[in-house]
């Protein structure tokens, strides 16, 4: 990959004066100023978020509606049938609303679709097939709903009430649910954004949780006023990890105090899905996105979530043991079907792919397994740097799922092809879709029509974003200290990544791995001699002469001690 670099602007005299006021070194102060903290409220709230930062539940959309109606169901006995969706985010969030509405005295039940019998969110099938199970008349859709506006009107003249808990784009009209809790709806034309727009749907559940907690202590009930709502928050870190939602405002709170609550979870499915998993200890958002998020997810895609959400409400140590088992094999399968598949569309594209004028790529084949097409996109898109689609066969229709890069806004691009698709729905950044395949070239040729209009050709290269220019001799393990109270890191919060110039080897490179794929350096500017890791690197042209080194400072423990390791991201020769 190609990276431009991209070294931010400092700003010194903004730095040394965040430094002064906050106690800190004006590198963490330009890495604040690098994120959009330039107030020094903002960045010790940043710096320390807290749980009694949380606003107030009630300010979001539809919460006091949704409230209302699920008291009227406590009252009147009805049961609540928890309709969620398959992937990490739905799974935690149903196994999340189950957990406090039973605590607090609601009847409940859950249905999770089948994703390949019954496709995503409310679909005619899986809602036929859930009323036929639970019959109800009060339905609570988790992290889908925002589009179904048929399905619910239809729900609605049958006399079942919906109430929708989504964070994902709102049809318009949007559907005639009883209570919308989205932040994403707007109250009116100069409506203005709700300050949740960052919450996934797990965070959303919460959310609602709080406001049911309140609403409950205000009417002076018991068990809302024993009911303690921080054991969730394990739950609510793993789903908004899992879906890649900025981790900024509430969702930075959120997942900092969930990740402590993970490392000390009492959850027996999620001990043993650790266990299953070899998760190292302290898990940090890099074990809960790479090595838990795939096998709750392996569930949902190659089967049903059913195993994933059991495993989370788990009892005991007995009963989550064979399903952690069960989602690692499936996880299994799910890796050896996303390398078929990925080969398969690497080979169409060694054959045709034109990086001057293929700006998106649409892929898709009968066989293709629905349940990884979305993985296999988003590989794609870390290979070539574009907008990928793929899709698989279901029936006489293909489904698939497709992933962007920046500047391109995936699902505003597929509702200008809506007069091609089934159906489609999503985010900026993802998406899927439904199309009969003879228009699969025509959704192609639109969609590069759409995104030659929007990108420019520099767009299409990946931006390396540099913190600062640094000397070797600054990155000490206090330094590194400092810099952990950026954590945690992920979408909206990036890892720190740091440049240093004019480079030359210590010692020798070495080579090491099964294949000798990784490559160990140590690298000097004249005031400091640092190991340096570059993973994967084996294939790459490697350092020479003097280079310059962009980099992520981390820790590396050996003989129970820390010191300072850089991870190459990547080189070039020095002025």
């Amino acid at each position: 990959m190609n990276f431009r670099w991209q070294l931010t602007p400092p700003q010194p005299l903004l730095a040394d004066s965040l430094a002064r006021a906050l106690r800190i070194s004006p590198l963490l102060a330009q890495c604040l100023i690098n994120r959009g903290l330039t107030e020094t409220g903002c960045c010790r709230a940043y710096l320390e978020p807290k749980l009694a930062r949380l606003q107030d539940p009630f300010a979001l959309p539809g919460m006091v509606e949704a409230v209302d109606r699920l008291e009227q169901a406590r009252l009147r006995g009805e049961r609540v049938v928890l309709f969620g969706d398959y992937d990490v985010d739905g799974v935690t969030a149903t196994a999340l609303l189950q957990e406090v509405l039973e605590g607090l005295g609601w009847s409940t039940a859950v249905y999770l679709p089948h994703r390949l019998e019954e496709g995503y969110g409310l679909s005619p099938e899986a809602v036929a097939n859930c009323l036929a199970r639970f019959p109800t008349r009060l339905l609570l859709a988790v992290d889908c709903g925002s589009t179904s506006f048929e399905v619910i009107r239809q729900l609605q003249d049958r006399g079942v009430d919906v109430l929708v808990v989504d964070h994902h784009q709102v049809s318009q009209p949007a559907p005639p649910a009883c209570a919308l809790v989205n932040p994403r709806v707007r109250t009116g034309p100069d409506a203005q954004p709700v300050p949740f727009g960052e919450l996934c749907s797990v965070g959303l559940a919460f959310k609602l949780a709080h406001a049911l907690v309140k609403r409950g202590r205000q009417q002076g009930r018991p068990e809302a006023a024993a009911f303690d709502l921080r054991p969730l928050l394990d739950l609510v870190a793993l789903g908004t990890i899992a879906d890649v939602v900025p981790l900024s405002g509430e969702n930075r709170i959120l997942v900092k105090a969930g990740l402590a609550r993970l490392n000390a979870t009492r959850r027996p499915g999620l001990q043993a899905l650790c266990q299953v998993a070899r998760c190292p200890e302290p898990l940090d958002t890099y074990e809960v996105g790479f090595q838990l998020a795939p096998r709750l997810n392996a569930a949902g895609r190659l089967e049903t979530a059913e195993a994933a959400f059991h495993l989370l409400r788990a009892r005991s140590p007995m009963e989550a043991g064979p399903l952690a088992d069960q989602l690692n094999r499936w996880n299994r399968d799910r890796q050896a079907l996303e390398r078929r598949i990925l080969e398969q569309v690497l080979q169409r594209l060694r054959d045709r792919f034109n990086p001057e004028t293929d700006y998106v790529i649409v892929e898709g084949h009968p066989d293709w397994h629905l349940g990884v097409v979305g993985i296999v996109a988003a590989r794609i898109v870390q290979e070539f740097y574009r907008p990928t689609l793929i899709l698989g066969g279901d029936g006489e229709t293909w489904r698939g799922s497709g992933r962007s890069i920046p500047g391109f806004d995936l699902a505003a691009a597929l509702r200008r092809c809506s007069d091609l698709l089934l159906r489609h729905g999503g985010h900026a950044m993802a998406a899927g879709v439904s199309v009969l395949p003879r228009h699969l070239d025509a959704l192609r040729v639109r969609l590069n029509e759409l995104a030659r209009q929007a990108l420019a050709p520099e767009a299409l290269q990946p931006v390396l974003r540099i913190d600062a220019e640094v000397a070797l001799h600054q990155l000490t393990t206090s330094l590194l200290c400092e810099l952990d109270r950026l954590r945690p890191f992920g979408l909206g919060n990036p890892t720190v990544q740091l440049a240093a110039r004019a480079l030359t080897h210590h010692r020798p490179l070495q080579r090491f791995g099964p294949d000798r794929q990784h490559v160990r350096l140590w690298v000097t500017d004249g005031t400091a001699v640092l190991e340096t890791v570059w993973w994967n690197g084996g294939d790459q042209p490697l350092p020479v002469g003097r280079f310059d080194l962009a980099f992520v400072p981390q820790w590396r423990s050996r003989d129970g001690q820390r010191t300072v390791q850089l991870r190459l991201l990547d080189w070039r020769p020095a002025a």
